[in-house]
């Protein structure tokens, strides 16, 4: 088992960090489609995809507990920390907007992930590496169920093609952050625990385009869109507050609860 100093230990923890919390920030924003969405099949799928980044979520933060010791547990690291102290992507803390909006977050978010899952599998720490092939086989059901939905509204009615390429515009310029490395990625890149995210990149693009151009919508041109950053680093948008309001309430109102 992989076993950092104190200085390795910090970039870990930090990396397991921003694993955990792209998850559990997915989660949350697409829980909020429970009982809401346009069919109850599918507001069962969404729904289900939540509980499988909880489930992610969990994973590393127990791991991250598990090397900060004291009194860290998964539920200080997921409800007790402040917004700058998150490291999620900006892209997933996004309001859901309309269905066709949270559907094509869901699938820019998934291929990636399945994308650095793959490159964790060799990954130098083999709890990660466990969490990720445990977690690859939920992902490849998020990546199906997405590409679905994509291709189902994109190449649907005048409407829903409207509405997909609306979403699209607005959230093309969250993606590039995906493959823009912070400090703890270049670091765990180094020691063998993670990938270079850059290499992601043309495996995703590829992915992306070909379901894009089978949903007849028009991807935009590589290199074009300047990318919004800084979740990476804790630098949020102006939602992120908001929604940790709301996550956070139960265990700041009532500190220490318990079932």
């Amino acid at each position: 088992m992989y076993e950092p100093d104190n200085d390795d230990a910090a970039s870990l923890i930090h990396y397991l960090l921003y694993l955990g919390d792209n998850a559990l920030v997915l989660s949350q924003r697409n829980s909020a489609w429970c009982g809401h969405g346009p069919v109850l099949e599918q507001d069962i799928a969404i729904t289900n995809i939540s509980l499988d980044l909880i489930g992610q979520a969990r994973s590393f933060y127990q791991y991250a507990a598990s090397l900060e010791g004291k009194e860290v547990t998964e539920d200080t690291l997921a409800y007790l920390r402040g917004e700058r102290a998150y490291y999620n992507c900006l892209l997933l803390e996004l309001p859901n907007g309309d269905w066709g909006h949270t559907i094509l977050r869901q699938f820019f978010f998934s291929v990636f992930q399945q994308q650095l899952y793959k490159q964790l599998l060799p990954s130098k720490d083999s709890t990660i590496a466990a969490i990720a092939e445990k977690s690859l086989k939920e992902v490849a059901y998020h990546v199906r169920w997405s590409s679905e939905w994509v291709i189902r509204l994109g190449d649907g009615t005048e409407e829903s093609q409207a509405r997909m390429e609306k979403a699209l515009v607005a959230l093309w310029a969250y993606t590039g952050e995906f493959f823009q490395p912070a400090e703890y990625e270049l670091a765990a890149a180094r020691e063998g625990i993670g990938p270079v995210v850059a290499a992601l990149q043309p495996g995703w693009w590829q992915q992306v385009q070909e379901v894009l151009a089978e949903a007849t919508l028009q991807a935009p041109e590589q290199g074009k869109t300047w990318m919004q950053t800084g979740g990476k680093t804790g630098r949020h948008t102006e939602h992120m507050g908001y929604l940790l309001a709301e996550m956070q309430y139960l265990q700041r109102a009532y500190p220490g609860a318990t079932w």
